[in-house]
């Protein structure tokens, strides 16, 4: 306890990550030494994330609610560390994103660009640096967005990955994004997408007119134990919701847009006849 370092939580993100640990640590009774025993790590490393000395990572996180039972929780660690690495996004997002790579299914509705999920690098590369040109972002922030899509891609190919259903405005595949090679690119991605197994996609045409019921891009998931919940975003905000007297009606609702939406031999005919037109 001699060389015990203070630390102030309120000096940045990283310090209140490593006072909380310590504090579930000692409020245990347990030493570094005796933390080290339920985790893959030393207590040397241990010591230098409570102290801001190395960063916390998400496979760290997430064995410090396994050792203390904080996991699928409000006060989890990996949950804090989504906060951290995601700082820059969207209220609710980063939440969404861990429940996200645990789901079971996951249904999406999205208007005007292609779903984050299915988008190829340079697609969302090119997105993400027309908001730094805008200056809505910086290149920093920018670079940030791309590297948690990949990272979200990435869960999409485990060992036993979600079932994948898409349904996307036709303003997603006509509207040009980054010049005619990646759309091209995109669109081709798009195509492929729809031959897997685990997946579907649909468009809704612009004929749809008012019977589309939504107006805003909108994510539902279905977890493990069969909850689900949605996620809807506008420009400056992102709510996840749980209840079931706001998610069923939205549940319904994408059934409904699934119903009217093109079939999806319908609409890979449609992506390829705009993927033709391409100059």
């Amino acid at each position: 306890m001699v060389n015990r370092k203070e630390l102030n939580p309120d000096s940045s993100p990283m310090a209140a990550f490593g006072a909380r640990m310590r504090r579930f640590r000692e409020d245990r009774g347990w030493s570094q030494e005796g933390l080290a025993v339920h985790l893959s790590y030393s207590s040397q490393h241990i010591s230098a994330v409570e102290t801001c000395r190395k960063p916390p990572t998400l496979p760290f996180a997430r064995e410090l609610d396994r050792a203390f039972g904080a996991a699928e929780t409000v006060d989890s660690f990996e949950r804090e560390w989504r906060d951290i690495r995601h700082g820059s996004l969207l209220e609710g997002f980063p939440e969404y994103v861990g429940h996200e790579g645990r789901a079971a299914e996951i249904r999406l509705f999205q208007i005007g660009i292609v779903p984050g999920l299915l988008q190829t690098p340079a697609y969302a590369s090119a997105l993400a640096n027309g908001d730094v040109r805008r200056g809505s972002i910086t290149p920093e922030q920018a670079a940030e967005r791309v590297s948690v899509l990949a990272e979200r891609q990435a869960t999409l190919v485990r060992r036993r990955p979600p079932t994948l259903l898409v349904v996307m405005d036709e303003s997603c595949i006509r509207r040009p994004v980054g010049g005619a090679e990646v759309m091209s690119e995109q669109l081709e991605r798009l195509v492929e997408f729809a031959a897997l197994p685990n997946s579907m996609l649909q468009i809704a045409p612009y004929a749809m007119g008012e019977r589309r019921p939504f107006n805003l891009p909108i994510n539902l998931l279905t977890l493990l134990d069969r909850t689900v919940i949605a996620y809807a975003e506008s420009h400056t905000q992102g709510h996840l919701d749980r209840e079931s007297a706001f998610v069923l009606p939205v549940l319904s609702d994408y059934h409904q847009l699934q119903a009217e939406s093109l079939s999806q031999t319908e609409s890979v005919a449609m992506i390829n006849e705009v993927r033709k037109g391409i100059p």
